[in-house]
């Protein structure tokens, strides 16, 4: 269980997400106006969260969702507060979203030099379904990873 509480991103915790975002990613972090136009397509095709503990937003995360398909666009989750379950946490509400959503299928990309991650992915019933080469701004690769959805929006594991 984690220490965090979800809920609904907005536009006012753009600031903290972007440091976020910054620290996380800091050769391919996402724009400003990135993230803006991500939040505009809420709730309509995009469903974005962030984690707070203490006050502070700690993680955020986000997925895109249209037909039968959805994609989580990211997570991240400031470096002091991994390791805490909390991106597990985000991960079990954008796929219960997705769900929610008549989602059938959920993708991702996720660096290849980024083990935990990955790990995590495996956890929650992710399967690698292919490669694409130097897809990060920094020549790393990314793994295209890929869930059944069977109505089940979480961790396979408990």
């Amino acid at each position: 269980m984690s220490v965090a509480t979800l809920r609904q991103m907005t536009e006012a915790d753009l600031p903290a997400v972007l440091s976020i975002e910054r620290a996380t990613f800091p050769l391919d972090a996402w724009s400003e106006g990135m993230l803006r136009g991500e939040l505009a397509d809420q709730p309509r095709t995009r469903h974005y969260i962030v984690a707070v503990a203490e006050g502070e937003i700690v993680g955020y995360a986000g997925l895109a969702a249209a037909g039968d398909q959805a994609d989580v666009q990211t997570i991240a989750v400031r470096t002091a507060s991994q390791r805490a379950g909390i991106g597990s946490a985000m991960l079990s509400e954008l796929l219960a979203e997705a769900v929610r959503r008549g989602a059938t299928a959920v993708f991702l990309e996720v660096r290849a030099d980024n083990p935990p991650a990955q790990a995590m992915y495996e956890r929650f019933g992710f399967e690698r379904v292919g490669l694409r080469r130097d897809y990060y701004d920094d020549g790393t690769d990314a793994i295209m990873m890929m869930r059944s959805l069977n109505g089940q929006g979480g961790d396979r594991d408990g």
